[in-house]
């Protein structure tokens, strides 16, 4: 196990495997499950205009310019398979990887490793479900999304977490709250935080040096207490449940958007009707 991540060979993959790699230079990581047969469910940005989502179509182009131009993908003819509204995407691995070197996500890490790792988003205290649940996972929600896509709240990591476990946050009642927040999102926020919050124990650190070392405890610390295996607010939530949730919080959405419209359209009326006031006494002095 690496103190940055954990490379493997493509050979040592089996189904169900929470795969990464990392995208421009390790700025940040791109996740999915390995569903078998070369390819992989991962979490984009929903479909629009019929394209598909922004990781995905990068992808594929990016690996069909490398073919040659060819108008499909060499590996998976239908690489890139993604319904409308549906943020989860299937390709093949060559596309998900995208050129990066392939990682394997651990599970059930001890604190004292966890802690060791320079960055979030590489491991978790959980304990993962065997990998065929982690595969059922990943394809009903390939039919039916995994909410909206959001780069601090939703992403491919919180996606790829909760097909191996199935645990997410819940609310105040018990139910399923609000889906995240990755160790990769709490890892690019925590290191302004660490900062932040360490600068009262400037007095006590001894030089710079001391002072790195405790602003590296308080980022630590604070990956630690978001870990999915170390909160105490999650839930096991069933995927179909997961889906009718979803399904539900998106028709209430679309309630509220229609409401908001018809609101609106008598205002619109109203400014049109103002407007055209000046023009009808204009006429009224002409005659």
């Amino acid at each position: 196990m690496g103190l940055l991540s954990h490379r493997v060979e493509r050979s040592e993959m089996k189904p169900g495997d929470h795969i990464y790699t990392w995208r421009a230079g390790y700025t940040y990581s791109h996740h999915g499950i390995y569903v078998g047969g070369s390819k992989v469910a991962h979490f984009t940005r929903k479909k629009e205009a019929g394209t598909a989502g922004l990781d995905s179509a990068i992808a594929v182009s990016s690996l069909l310019l490398s073919q040659g131009g060819s108008d499909e993908c060499p590996t998976f003819p239908d690489c890139g398979f993604q319904l409308p509204d549906s943020g989860v995407v299937l390709t093949c691995l060559d596309c998900f990887l995208r050129g990066g070197a392939l990682h394997r996500f651990e599970y059930g890490v001890p604190a004292a490793a966890f802690l060791a790792k320079l960055r979030g988003g590489t491991c978790t205290t959980a304990r993962a479900d065997p990998s065929d649940a982690a595969v059922r996972r990943a394809m009903h929600l390939l039919q039916n999304g995994f909410g909206d896509y959001d780069v601090f709240e939703n992403n491919c990591e919180d996606f790829a977490l909760y097909c191996k476990t199935g645990l997410l946050p819940a609310d105040d009642d018990g139910g399923i709250g609000m889906i995240g927040r990755s160790g990769q999102a709490a890892s690019a926020v925590g290191v302004p935080l660490a900062a932040l919050f360490s600068t009262p124990f400037k007095l006590l650190a001894a030089g710079p040096l001391g002072m790195a070392a405790v602003t590296a405890g308080v980022y630590c610390a604070g990956r630690y207490v978001t870990d999915i295996g170390v909160r105490k607010d999650v839930v096991k939530v069933e995927v179909e449940d997961l889906a009718a949730h979803l399904g539900w919080r998106r028709a209430k959405a679309q309630e509220a958007a229609a409401a908001l419209k018809k609101q609106q359209q008598p205002e619109k009326k109203k400014a049109a009707a103002k407007s055209l006031l000046p023009l009808k006494r204009k006429r009224e002095i002409c005659v």
